[in-house]
């Protein structure tokens, strides 16, 4: 996709989720992040867009780089996240030096890179610049989940142009460039349409959903963590 596209929907985006909804799912990652890696650690946020979760990482102590090929985005970025070091780059070509962060994450990010031998570099590039031992976390859209095609025909930063990554595309990736994958999970239901009222049940029932064996492979997002092999 054009990235002349996001810098004219830089301002806007952050409007296509209700804010509360788009809350919820900020605090769950953020929770799980602090369950890889404590606070102190070099985080590298690839396809940060406005960088909405690199500002909650980096107020919680992380150390945050958030990288994108927007400058529109990385511009609304900067202006309330001046402690996140915004980095203009595609994923496919990472400026940071090798084995120099402690977790490489992407959200939200992979169905927009869609193509394959770019998904296949951006997982490369992640694990170039992981320490050895480090870790990898991608958050993205879950093909199997039905009501993708509905949302992503509403909001702007979605043109058609996107790929729905299968979770076994993304780990032959990270393996392949000398990961070794840790978990492969399907989290999150709450959908757009939630009252804000009604936020409180709903996360309940979601983790509900998340711990049922057959239906939480229907889940919104598949969240996958990946170790850099460690050398010799």
């Amino acid at each position: 996709m054009s990235h002349a596209h996001f810098d004219e929907i830089a301002s806007v985006y952050d409007e296509s989720l209700p804010g509360h909804v788009a809350a919820h799912y900020l605090r769950k990652r953020v929770a799980f992040v602090r369950a890889l890696c404590p606070p102190g650690s070099a985080v590298v946020d690839v396809g940060c867009g406005t960088g909405a979760l690199a500002q909650r990482l980096a107020e919680g102590g992380y150390r945050v780089t958030g990288v994108d090929p927007s400058a529109g985005m990385l511009e609304v970025m900067r202006s309330r996240s001046p402690q996140v070091v915004a980095v203009q780059a595609s994923g496919t070509e990472l400026p940071l030096d090798d084995d120099s962060i402690d977790l490489a994450i992407t959200v939200a990010a992979m169905h927009h890179i869609a193509l394959p031998d770019a998904v296949r570099q951006t997982l490369a590039e992640m694990v170039r610049v992981t320490r050895p031992g480090g870790r990898v976390l991608v958050w993205d859209h879950n093909p199997r989940n039905p009501y993708w095609s509905n949302l992503m025909a509403r909001v702007p930063q979605d043109t058609g142009d996107e790929r729905l990554i299968p979770a076994e595309e993304v780990m032959r990736g990270l393996t392949a460039a000398g990961a070794q994958g840790l978990s492969n999970q399907q989290l999150g239901i709450v959908p757009d349409f939630t009252p804000r009222p009604a936020l409180r049940a709903a996360a309940v029932a979601e983790r509900l959903f998340e711990r049922a064996p057959y239906v939480r492979q229907f889940a919104a997002h598949n969240v996958i963590v990946a170790r850099k092999r460690e050398r010799g």
